[in-house]
């Protein structure tokens, strides 16, 4: 059901399925539409608007890439839950991320091993025959994938780690009974999207948008790498967050 009209400027060098998606993107952002709510058809566009079915299905594939909607299958498309609004100034977990919104984090392990990797010991600027504990695992918030997570720790600073079960357990709580305290990280972030691999473990359309982050983390002391992590982030349940001052 159209609860409020939108104005479309047909005179506009903006095509009309872009005006009309932002324009929905506004009402569902400010609440005129409700997380679960079902949004007008592509039929009930049509006849609002007077425009052609594929430009309201353009429209709304679009909201649906980007995560403001989710399609059911004969049922129509409905709004989805806000996204997870990540800051990126404090090293923090994903368990305590989630735990601070409420949520309940949870994990699946794909794999732990030992080995020795180059490109790890290139990032962390170690003796390339070092050790490493390989830790992947699928993250999940409330029980819905999130991200897909693979760490490489230093055995030697944490020799054992691979004994433990990392399904449902932090692995940040679980290096300081190692007594190693956290003190900073360097990050990266860039966009890629979901390969079919990617997209059947978080749960969404092969394509679909992602953050990709790479992150070394180093102990207290800020001058010794314990971890090399490389994240995969659902694009369609994050958002980054920074404040910015200006210099």
């Amino acid at each position: 059901m159209l609860k409020k009209q939108v104005y479309v400027d047909r005179a506009s060098p903006v095509p009309v399925y872009y005006q009309l998606k932002e324009a929905l993107k506004e009402q569902i952002e400010s609440g005129v539409y409700k997380p679960h709510e079902r949004l007008p058809s592509e039929r009930e566009l049509e006849e609002a608007y007077r425009i052609s079915r594929m430009t309201a299905r353009r429209a709304l594939e679009e909201l649906e890439a980007e995560g403001y909607i989710y399609r059911a299958q004969g049922r129509g498309s409905f709004v989805a839950e806000p996204k997870i609004r990540q800051g990126l100034l404090w090293l923090t977990s994903f368990t305590e991320d989630m735990k601070e919104r409420g949520m309940c984090a949870g994990a699946r392990v794909l794999e732990v091993r030992v080995l020795k990797d180059e490109k790890v010991a290139r990032r962390l600027k170690v003796d390339p025959d070092e050790e490493f504990v390989k830790l992947q695992r699928l993250r999940t918030a409330d029980g819905e994938p999130m991200a897909l997570e693979v760490s490489f720790l230093r055995r030697k600073l944490c020799p054992g780690l691979e004994e433990y079960d990392f399904n449902d357990r932090s692995l940040y709580k679980t290096l300081e009974e190692f007594g190693l305290h956290l003190g900073r990280a360097e990050q990266t972030v860039e966009a890629k999207v979901a390969d079919d691999f990617e997209a059947e473990l978080l749960g969404v359309k092969p394509g679909t948008p992602l953050l990709s982050m790479e992150r070394v983390t180093y102990l207290a002391d800020g001058q010794t790498p314990i971890e090399y992590v490389r994240s995969l982030y659902r694009g369609d349940r994050y958002k980054l967050f920074v404040e910015l001052k200006r210099r």
